[in-house]
Protein backbone atom coordinates (compact mmCIF):
# COMPACT_ATOMS: atom_id res chain seq x y z
CA UNK A 1 0.00 0.00 0.00
CA UNK A 2 2.92 2.64 0.72
CA UNK A 3 4.42 1.71 -3.17
CA UNK A 4 1.19 3.00 -4.02
CA UNK A 5 1.03 5.56 -2.62
CA UNK A 6 4.04 6.93 -2.87
CA UNK A 7 3.19 6.39 -6.89
CA UNK A 8 0.17 8.18 -6.23
CA UNK A 9 1.46 11.63 -4.69
CA UNK A 10 4.26 11.30 -7.89
CA UNK A 11 1.20 11.35 -9.70
CA UNK A 12 -0.45 14.20 -8.29
CA UNK A 13 2.99 15.67 -8.70
CA UNK A 14 3.91 15.15 -11.92
CA UNK A 15 -0.14 16.26 -13.06
CA UNK A 16 -0.77 19.33 -10.78
CA UNK A 17 2.84 20.60 -11.41
CA UNK A 18 3.04 20.22 -14.99
CA UNK A 19 -0.81 22.14 -15.20
CA UNK A 20 1.11 25.06 -12.92
CA UNK A 21 4.06 25.50 -14.45
CA UNK A 22 2.46 25.24 -18.33
CA UNK A 23 0.26 28.47 -17.50
CA UNK A 24 3.51 30.05 -16.08
CA UNK A 25 5.77 29.47 -18.53
CA UNK A 26 2.92 30.56 -21.54
CA UNK A 27 2.28 33.99 -19.55
CA UNK A 28 6.03 34.41 -19.30
CA UNK A 29 6.28 33.76 -23.01
CA UNK A 30 3.31 36.15 -23.52
CA UNK A 31 4.64 39.14 -21.95
CA UNK A 32 8.33 38.83 -23.47
CA UNK A 33 6.36 39.61 -26.56
CA UNK A 34 9.06 37.54 -28.53
CA UNK A 35 7.32 35.80 -31.72
CA UNK A 36 9.83 33.55 -31.18
CA UNK A 37 9.61 32.23 -27.68
CA UNK A 38 5.46 31.86 -27.34
CA UNK A 39 6.48 30.03 -30.53
CA UNK A 40 8.95 27.37 -28.55
CA UNK A 41 6.75 27.90 -25.18
CA UNK A 42 3.27 26.64 -27.30
CA UNK A 43 5.02 24.29 -28.24
CA UNK A 44 7.25 22.98 -25.33
CA UNK A 45 3.67 23.13 -23.21
CA UNK A 46 2.20 20.51 -25.73
CA UNK A 47 5.38 18.56 -25.45
CA UNK A 48 5.20 18.46 -21.44
CA UNK A 49 1.82 17.50 -21.35
CA UNK A 50 2.75 14.34 -22.61
CA UNK A 51 5.58 13.90 -20.79
CA UNK A 52 4.41 14.73 -17.53
CA UNK A 53 0.81 15.41 -17.46
CA UNK A 54 -0.48 11.90 -19.50
CA UNK A 55 2.24 9.72 -17.24
CA UNK A 56 0.74 11.69 -13.82
CA UNK A 57 -2.73 10.87 -15.14
CA UNK A 58 -1.74 7.46 -15.59
CA UNK A 59 -0.50 6.83 -11.88
CA UNK A 60 -3.32 9.01 -10.47
CA UNK A 61 -5.96 6.72 -11.62
CA UNK A 62 -4.36 3.34 -11.77
CA UNK A 63 -3.17 3.63 -7.85
CA UNK A 64 -6.18 5.56 -6.92
CA UNK A 65 -8.58 2.54 -8.37
CA UNK A 66 -6.43 0.11 -6.87
CA UNK A 67 -6.09 2.28 -3.58
CA UNK A 68 -9.63 2.62 -3.33
CA UNK A 69 -10.63 -1.46 -4.28
CA UNK A 70 -7.98 -2.53 -0.90
CA UNK A 71 -9.60 0.36 1.78
CA UNK A 72 -13.13 -0.79 0.07
CA UNK A 73 -14.10 2.39 -1.47
CA UNK A 74 -17.07 2.27 -3.22
CA UNK A 75 -17.96 3.95 -7.48
CA UNK A 76 -21.67 3.66 -5.60
CA UNK A 77 -21.08 5.88 -2.78
CA UNK A 78 -21.42 9.40 -2.53
CA UNK A 79 -18.23 10.94 -0.81
CA UNK A 80 -14.52 12.22 -1.24
CA UNK A 81 -13.27 9.96 -3.90
CA UNK A 82 -16.43 9.54 -5.89
CA UNK A 83 -16.46 13.71 -6.54
CA UNK A 84 -13.13 13.69 -6.74
CA UNK A 85 -13.17 10.95 -9.74
CA UNK A 86 -15.98 13.37 -10.94
CA UNK A 87 -13.63 16.67 -11.07
CA UNK A 88 -10.89 14.74 -12.22
CA UNK A 89 -12.79 13.37 -14.81
CA UNK A 90 -14.40 16.45 -15.65
CA UNK A 91 -10.99 18.30 -16.21
CA UNK A 92 -9.99 15.40 -18.50
CA UNK A 93 -13.09 16.63 -20.79
CA UNK A 94 -11.82 19.97 -20.67
CA UNK A 95 -8.30 19.23 -21.42
CA UNK A 96 -9.37 17.05 -24.42
CA UNK A 97 -12.33 19.26 -25.90
CA UNK A 98 -10.87 22.72 -25.16
CA UNK A 99 -7.49 23.08 -23.75
CA UNK A 100 -5.58 20.59 -26.70
CA UNK A 101 -7.04 21.95 -29.40
CA UNK A 102 -6.60 25.65 -28.50
CA UNK A 103 -2.75 24.40 -27.98
CA UNK A 104 -2.83 23.07 -31.50
CA UNK A 105 -4.02 25.89 -32.63
CA UNK A 106 -2.00 28.38 -30.80
CA UNK A 107 1.29 26.43 -31.87
CA UNK A 108 0.37 26.59 -36.04
CA UNK A 109 -0.79 30.51 -35.10
CA UNK A 110 2.39 31.50 -32.97
CA UNK A 111 4.75 29.85 -36.01
CA UNK A 112 2.13 32.02 -38.67
CA UNK A 113 2.74 34.87 -36.41
CA UNK A 114 6.76 34.58 -36.79
CA UNK A 115 6.33 35.23 -40.55
CA UNK A 116 3.92 37.98 -39.86
CA UNK A 117 5.92 39.79 -37.32
CA UNK A 118 2.73 40.28 -34.87
CA UNK A 119 0.56 37.64 -32.80
CA UNK A 120 -2.42 36.91 -35.03
CA UNK A 121 -6.09 37.75 -33.30
CA UNK A 122 -6.89 33.78 -34.13
CA UNK A 123 -4.32 32.95 -31.81
CA UNK A 124 -4.93 35.37 -29.53
CA UNK A 125 -8.61 33.91 -29.59
CA UNK A 126 -6.91 30.41 -28.71
CA UNK A 127 -4.64 31.96 -26.03
CA UNK A 128 -7.59 33.44 -23.77
CA UNK A 129 -9.47 30.36 -24.27
CA UNK A 130 -6.78 28.54 -22.55
CA UNK A 131 -5.72 31.05 -19.87
CA UNK A 132 -9.34 30.82 -19.02
CA UNK A 133 -10.70 27.26 -19.07
CA UNK A 134 -7.23 26.23 -18.47
CA UNK A 135 -7.89 28.14 -14.76
CA UNK A 136 -11.15 26.35 -14.61
CA UNK A 137 -9.16 23.37 -15.28
CA UNK A 138 -6.40 23.96 -12.46
CA UNK A 139 -8.58 24.80 -9.82
CA UNK A 140 -10.35 21.43 -9.84
CA UNK A 141 -7.26 19.29 -9.47
CA UNK A 142 -6.32 21.62 -6.76
CA UNK A 143 -9.48 20.97 -5.08
CA UNK A 144 -9.24 17.13 -5.66
CA UNK A 145 -5.83 17.19 -4.11
CA UNK A 146 -7.68 19.11 -0.97
CA UNK A 147 -10.90 16.40 -1.20
CA UNK A 148 -8.09 13.34 -1.26
CA UNK A 149 -6.18 15.09 1.73
CA UNK A 150 -8.98 16.13 3.99
CA UNK A 151 -11.53 13.57 3.21
CA UNK A 152 -14.50 15.62 4.76
CA UNK A 153 -17.27 13.11 3.96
Amino acid sequence: MKWLLLLHVLGAVMFIGNVVTAAFWKIRAERSGELSHIHRTAKNVMIADYAFTLPGIVLLIGTGEMMAGQLGYSHADWNWMTVSLALFVLTGLLWAAVLIPNQRIMIRESERSLREGKLTPRYRKASRTWDNVGLLASLMPLAVLVLMVVKPF
